[in-house]
Parts: structure tokens; C-alpha cells; sequence
């Protein structure tokens, strides 16, 4: 039971960090409110580091900061770690 509300968890935290980082790259296109870096970076930490790698990849959003291109595929490899 406690494997499956994990998986159900980690399958709804990384499907919200993967909107989540779509919506702000389109919001920065149109110049519009943003996500703010910290949220996104939350996000990841608790559990969404894959749905925001994904996203960063496919929508190539915040892949020049060199702090998210770094920290958020460790945290990523943390998941695993700690899942495995």
C-alpha cells in the first residue's frame, strides 16, 4: 500500500513540475507573471526533479542557468537513490 500511494505521489509531483515549468516558459514568451525560481526549485526538491528536467529539456527553459542545469538532475539522481 505505502508503494503505492509513493508511486502515485511521484506521478502526480512530476506531471505538476513538468506544467509547471511549460507554463512558465510560456508565460515568460508573452511576457506575462512568472514562476518564481525558488517554487520551481521546491517543486523539484520535494519529489518533481524528473517532470522539471523533462520539462527544462522539451520546452529548453532555464537551460542557461547554470544552477538548474546542475542542481535539478542531482536532485533527480537523489530521488533515485532514495526510491531504489
Amino acid at each position: 500500500m505505502a508503494i503505492k500511494i509513493l508511486w502515485v505521489y511521484m506521478v502526480t509531483i512530476n506531471a505538476a513540475a513538468l506544467i509547471l515549468c511549460i507554463y512558465d516558459k510560456r508565460a515568460a514568451i508573452k511576457k506575462r507573471s512568472r514562476i518564481s525560481e525558488k517554487a520551481l526549485f521546491f517543486v523539484s526538491f520535494i519529489g518533481g526533479a524528473a517532470g522539471m528536467y523533462i520539462g527544462m529539456l522539451t520546452a529548453r527553459h532555464k537551460t542557461r542557468h547554470w544552477y538548474f542545469m546542475v542542481f535539478v538532475p542531482l536532485m533527480l539522481i537523489a530521488h533515485v537513490l532514495l526510491i531504489v
